[in-house]
C-alpha cells in the first residue's frame, strides 16, 4: 500500500515537472538556447499599421495572412505557440502581456490605447520544439491634428453606377462585442439620404456610385474593454472610376505621320503617349528596339523611366513614357523603335519614324554672335571715350613724317592779334609747349623776322616755308591787325591753291561780329575769311584751366592737326640770315602766293605800310 502511494506521488511530481517545462517553453524568449534557430522573414511592409495617438490599434501577425501556409486553428494541434516581441535598439524584448494596454487575441495583438512610445517594430514568432519562424510589423502612432483629420485615410476605387458596401475594419475582431459605430462623410454626420446611400447595421450601402459620392467616409468605433471606454478611427476615401466605353488601350503618339528628328552624336528623346481606360489591374506601356525590350537588350545607352500620368479622368488615364538614347548613333537610324501598350482587354503598338537632322550649332553661333556684339559695343564705347588716343596711337604706328617728303623749314607758323591776350597766350603757353614739350619748330613773325625786310614779302615767305598755320581766334575785332589779316589770307590762299600749307584754327575766346561801323568793311572781310576757313578746317577750342594739362583734349586734338614727329627726327633749331631770305624771296611758291592774294583795301594797305616802316626802323 505504501509502495502504491509512493508511486502515485512520484507520478504527480513528474507531471508537475512536465507542466512547468511546458509553461517555460511557452513563455520563454526566442533564443537559440530555448529551441531551434528562427527563420527571419524580415518586416512585412504591406501590413504596416498606423493609428492615431490615444486610440486603440490592432496588429495582425502576417504569418496568418495566407491560410494555406499557416492557420491559427491548425497550429494548436501541432504544438506551435505564438509569441509577441518588440524590437528596441538591437534587442528583441517580449511584450508584457500582463499590462492592461496589451491584449493578445488569437493571431493579433491589441494596443489600447496606443501612445507615441508604442511606435516601433513588433515581431510575431511562431514556434514549437522543432521549428521557428518570425516576421516583423511596423506600428506608427500619429498625433491627431483635429477632429476632422484624414491623415490615415486609405483610397478605394469604385466603378461608377455600381453598388458598394462600406465596412469599418476590425469590427469582427473587437475584444468586446458591444460597440457603437458612427459614420461621417466629409466630416459631417447626417449624410444618409435613404435613396442611393443607406445604413445596414454598422455598414453604409451605396446603391449606385456617382461622382458626387466621392470623398472621405470616416467611421468611429466605440467599445468597452477592461472597464475602459476605447475607440479607433478609420477613413476610407472613395473615388468614382469610369465604367463606360471601350477598355482597350490605345497608342496616341507616335502616329503614322509623326517624324522624330534626331542628331547623330547627341542625346535623343522619343516620347510615347497612350490612353489607358480604367481597369482594376496593372496596365503596361513599354518601348522595344528591334522587337526586344530594354531588359533583354541590357544596353546602357537606352533608358526608359516609368510612365507618367498626364491626365486622370476618373481612372481613364493619358500616360507618357519616354525613351532616352544617350548618345544617338548612326546605327540607330536603321533600328526599329516601337512603343507598345497592353492590358487584359487588348494590345496596341506603333513604330517611331526617325529622321536625321543636320546639326546646326545654333548655341555656338548665338554665343559667338553675342560675344562679337558685346566686343563691338565695348570697342565702340572705348573708341568714343579714347578716340583721340586711338588716332594718336594709329598715327604713331602707321603714319609718315612730312619732313621726309618736303623741304619746308618750319612745322608751325602762329598767327595772332598783337597787343592782346592772344599774344600773351601764344608767347607763354602755346609756343613753349610746342617747342619744349612736343619738339616742333615754331615760326613767330615778331620773333623770327629780320630787321630791314619787307613785311609782306617776309610774311609770305614764312607762311610758304611752314607746314601748318595756326590761327588764334577770339573776337573778330582782332583782325583789325593788318599783319594778322595778311597771315590769314596768305594761309587760306595757299591752302585753296595747291594745299602746301594747312590751316588750324584755335579758338582762344568766343568770336563775335564787331559793331564798330567805321570798321564795317574790315569786319565783313574777317567774317568772310573765317567762313571760308571753317568749311575745310578743324577748330580746336581752348578751355582755359581745363586745357592747361598736357593730357587734356586740347593738346591731343592739336597734335592730330600738326605734323607727326618720330623719335628718329630730332628737334631742329633754325637760324636765319639775310642771304637765305633774299634767296627765298624769289622762290616760285612766294610768287604764286602773291599772285593769288587779292589786292588789299586802302585801310589794309595803309596799315601794312605803317608796319613796314616800323619794322625797318
Amino acid at each position: 500500500m505504501e509502495r502504491a502511494v509512493g508511486m502515485f506521488f512520484s507520478a504527480v511530481h513528474f507531471l508537475s515537472l512536465m507542466w512547468v517545462v511546458h509553461a517555460t517553453l511557452i513563455e520563454a524568449p526566442a533564443t537559440d538556447q530555448s529551441g531551434p534557430q528562427c527563420v527571419n522573414w524580415g518586416v512585412y511592409e504591406r501590413k504596416a499599421v498606423r493609428v492615431y495617438e490615444g486610440e486603440a490599434g490592432r496588429i495582425h501577425c502576417p504569418l496568418f495572412s495566407h491560410p494555406k501556409l499557416y492557420n491559427y486553428a491548425q497550429i494548436q494541434s501541432t504544438g506551435h505557440t505564438l509569441l509577441w516581441y518588440k524590437h528596441t535598439q538591437e534587442l528583441e524584448e517580449p511584450v508584457d502581456l500582463s499590462l492592461p494596454k496589451f491584449v493578445k487575441q488569437r493571431d493579433a495583438l491589441w494596443i489600447q490605447p496606443a501612445s507615441m512610445q508604442d511606435t516601433g517594430e513588433y515581431i510575431c514568432i511562431l514556434r514549437n520544439m522543432s521549428s521557428c519562424v518570425k516576421i516583423g510589423v511596423r506600428l506608427d502612432v500619429v498625433p491627431r491634428k483635429g477632429d476632422c483629420d484624414h491623415t490615415l485615410q486609405i483610397y478605394v476605387k469604385v466603378p461608377m453606377l455600381s453598388n458598394f458596401t462600406l465596412r469599418c475594419p476590425n469590427l469582427q475582431h473587437l475584444p468586446n462585442k458591444t460597440h457603437k459605430v458612427i459614420w461621417y462623410y466629409n466630416c459631417e454626420h447626417g449624410f444618409i439620404d435613404h435613396s442611393f446611400r443607406e445604413m445596414d447595421g454598422d455598414d453604409v450601402i451605396i446603391n449606385q456610385m456617382f461622382v458626387l459620392y466621392e470623398g472621405p467616409y470616416t467611421c468611429v468605433v466605440i467599445y468597452q474593454s477592461n472597464g475602459h471606454t476605447l475607440n479607433y478611427t478609420h477613413t476610407i476615401n472613395l473615388r468614382a472610376m469610369s465604367n463606360l466605353g471601350h477598355k482597350e488601350p490605345k497608342i496616341m503618339n507616335p502616329t503614322s505621320k509623326e517624324i522624330y528628328t534626331v542628331i547623330v552624336g547627341k542625346n535623343a528623346k522619343l516620347v510615347c503617349r497612350a490612353f489607358l481606360p480604367y481597369l482594376d489591374e496593372e496596365q503596361q506601356v513599354w518601348w522595344s528596339i528591334n522587337n526586344k525590350t530594354l531588359e533583354e537588350l541590357s544596353e546602357p545607352r537606352y533608358t526608359s523611366p516609368a510612365f507618367q500620368v498626364l491626365i486622370d479622368d476618373h481612372g481613364d488615364q493619358t500616360v507618357e513614357r519616354v525613351l532616352n538614347v544617350s548618345p544617338f548613333k548612326e546605327e540607330d537610324l536603321h533600328k526599329e523603335f516601337r512603343c507598345s501598350v497592353q492590358n487584359s482587354k487588348g494590345f496596341d503598338s506603333r513604330d517611331a519614324t526617325l529622321k536625321e537632322e543636320v546639326y546646326v550649332p545654333s548655341v555656338e553661333l548665338g554665343c559667338g554672335l553675342g560675344v562679337t556684339l558685346v566686343l563691338a559695343l565695348l570697342l565702340f564705347v572705348l573708341y568714343r571715350v579714347f578716340w583721340l588716343e586711338v588716332h594718336l596711337l594709329y598715327r604713331s604706328w602707321f603714319g609718315t613724317d612730312e619732313r621726309d617728303r618736303d623741304d619746308k623749314e618750319y612745322d608751325v607758323y602762329i598767327s595772332y592779334a598783337r597787343n592782346t591776350e592772344e599774344e600773351e597766350f601764344v608767347m607763354t603757353t602755346l609756343r613753349r609747349v610746342l617747342e619744349a614739350e612736343f619738339g616742333y619748330t615754331v615760326c613767330i613773325f615778331d620773333r623770327d623776322s629780320l630787321p630791314g625786310g619787307t613785311v609782306t614779302e617776309e610774311t609770305l615767305q614764312f607762311v610758304s616755308r611752314s607746314r601748318r598755320l595756326l590761327v588764334i581766334l577770339s573776337a573778330c575785332s582782332a583782325f583789325r591787325d593788318a599783319q594778322a589779316l595778311l597771315e590769314v589770307r596768305a594761309g587760306v590762299s595757299a591752302m585753296l591753291h595747291g594745299g602746301s600749307v594747312k590751316l588750324v584754327l584755335i579758338q582762344f575766346k568766343p568770336t563775335h561780329l564787331s559793331r564798330d561801323k567805321s570798321n564795317k568793311r574790315d569786319t565783313h572781310k574777317c567774317v568772310k575769311e573765317l567762313l571760308r576757313a571753317r568749311i575745310a578746317l578743324a577748330l580746336v577750342r581752348w578751355e582755359g584751366e581745363k586745357s592747361a594739362s598736357l593730357s587734356s583734349h586740347f593738346w591731343k586734338k592739336l597734335r592730330l592737326q600738326l605734323p607727326m614727329r618720330t623719335p628718329t627726327h630730332m628737334t631742329k633749331h633754325t637760324t636765319h640770315d639775310t642771304s637765305y631770305t633774299d634767296d627765298k624771296g624769289k622762290s616760285e611758291s612766294t610768287v604764286l602766293m602773291r599772285e593769288k592774294l587779292h589786292t588789299p583795301n586802302t585801310h589794309s594797305q595803309n596799315n601794312a605800310t605803317q608796319m613796314d616802316m616800323l619794322h625797318k626802323t
